[in-house]
């Protein structure tokens, strides 16, 4: 049998963050086609009403996926770091409570979920227009989400032994699949909103189940069994040790964003439209940076159990200069295309301009933004998941919600709330780098597994 893991505590270190940066780019942008393709059809097929329901809805999804990432963060991390050593039977124990873990977890938040939508969405703000379409996809979504869960642990586990490849495949599958049922539901079938967000649901039911079977029937120290489910409360301790911190500080990140929300819902459906169209771009535009520091946490963190420390350091600074050189490019055609880009959303005129007025303001600051992006990563490789989670609250909550509440009070222009997010990347980037270097030096003589 095929090994698909790799290591990577030897060999050209360009080449593999590369090579393992490709597959996670590549999968990340079909798991953005999911919403992407619901936002078009909604946009161009429901109503624009129908696009701003699901505007209304992405901050708290992010919240829930942000709690989830943090987690299998943590599980990739345990498991990295013991691949890294050799540990085979601490790797297998560790993918058993992952996976065991994440069904329990699961369940709960598909009924707390469907319980509090209505809660959520009036926290939120979300204007009469709109609510009862975002009552729906948010009710749908939370009915899937056990299997959101699965995917991303099940994926956290084969990332962490290197392979970024299956998951990659798996999701071509799922999206292709979702962009089929789209059409279906909702052109076909007639069912609105409804049809798109059962859509998604099938969709990552379909790209769960397909990395929990090669879990369950590869021989690789990494694989589970129906038997050897159990949880280990040593390995879920230090599981958590890593991922609590990871998904706290996302989860709590995003859940701030859901405040930023009820900024841009002050000025209607059509700024809210204007908010999502912009949100999809820009998402695409952020892949590059997510993948390779997702390549990061992994390369670092099997060469920290190998106790090969220069040799991760080393792959942090190629990191560095490969994702500043991509977000400069990636730069270009937002400014370039930034009225081409938002018209594929929907052709409202006031949602284009105000989808393009948020795109040209964020465009300038990715450069900057990448920073926090690596070093973030780098540092949760390190076993290091507080400091990161310190710095992205300070920035992105603290200081953002200060600056959103000053700023408004100020005027009643929206281009504070255009600012909030580039001036938290750079607020953000500037104090994550500062950290990463003192945690260098502070941990210079004692680094070990």
């Amino acid at each position: 049998m095929k090994n698909h893991s790799t290591d990577m505590t030897k060999g050209n270190i360009p080449k593999l963050i590369i090579n393992f940066a490709l597959p996670l780019l590549a999968g990340n942008l079909f798991q953005q086609l999911y919403n992407t393709v619901d936002t078009i059809i909604v946009g161009n097929f429901v109503s624009g009403q129908a696009l701003g329901a699901i505007g209304s809805t992405t901050m708290i999804i992010n919240t829930m996926i942000g709690f989830f990432t943090g987690l299998s963060t943590g599980g990739t991390i345990v498991i990295g770091q013991f691949f890294g050593a050799r540990q085979e039977e601490q790797v297998r124990k560790s993918s058993a409570t992952l996976i065991s873990g994440t069904v329990i977890l699961g369940i709960a938040f598909t009924f707390l979920g469907i319980i509090l939508t209505p809660k959520l969405l009036y926290a939120v703000s979300t204007p009469d227009e709109v609510f009862h379409d975002a009552k729906t996809y948010l009710i749908f979504y939370f009915s899937g989400v056990i299997f959101l869960m699965l995917y991303n642990m099940a994926s956290g586990i084969l990332r962490a032994v290197g392979d970024s490849k299956r998951p990659f495949y798996f999701l071509i599958i799922s999206s292709l699949t979702n962009v089929a049922l789209d059409f279906f539901f909702v052109l076909i079938c007639k069912m609105g909103i409804a049809g798109v967000a059962l859509a998604t649901v099938i969709s990552q039911g379909i790209s769960a189940v397909l990395v929990v079977i090669v879990l369950l029937k590869t021989k690789e120290c990494y694989g589970i069994s129906l038997k050897s489910l159990h949880i280990d409360f040593e390995i879920l301790k230090r599981i958590l040790k890593f991922g609590i911190p990871g998904a706290f500080q996302l989860s709590i990140t995003f859940l701030s964003n859901t405040f930023v929300q009820k900024y841009i819902n002050f000025f209607g459906y059509e700024c809210i439209a204007g908010w999502t169209a912009f949100n999809k771009v820009d998402s695409f535009c952020l892949l590059p940076m997510q993948s390779v520091s997702l390549s990061v946490t992994t390369f670092v963190s099997q060469n920290y159990g190998a106790n090969q420390i220069e040799r991760a350091k080393k792959g942090v600074l190629v990191s560095t200069v490969l994702i500043m050189t991509i977000s400069a490019l990636v730069m270009i055609p937002m400014l370039i295309f930034s009225h081409e880009l938002v018209c594929i959303f929907n052709r409202n005129e006031k949602i284009i301009y105000y989808a393009e007025y948020f795109l040209k303001v964020s465009a300038f600051f990715y450069v900057i933004r990448c920073l926090n992006q690596i070093y973030s990563g780098a540092l949760r490789g390190f076993g290091n998941a507080t400091v990161p989670m310190c710095v992205l609250l300070g920035s992105f909550v603290v200081f953002r919600q200060t600056y959103l509440f000053t700023a408004t009070k100020l005027t009643d222009s929206f281009l504070p709330i255009a600012l909030a997010y580039p001036i938290g990347w750079g607020v953000c980037s500037a104090a994550m780098v500062i950290s990463y270097i003192v945690f260098m030096k502070r941990n210079k003589k004692s680094f070990k597994i």
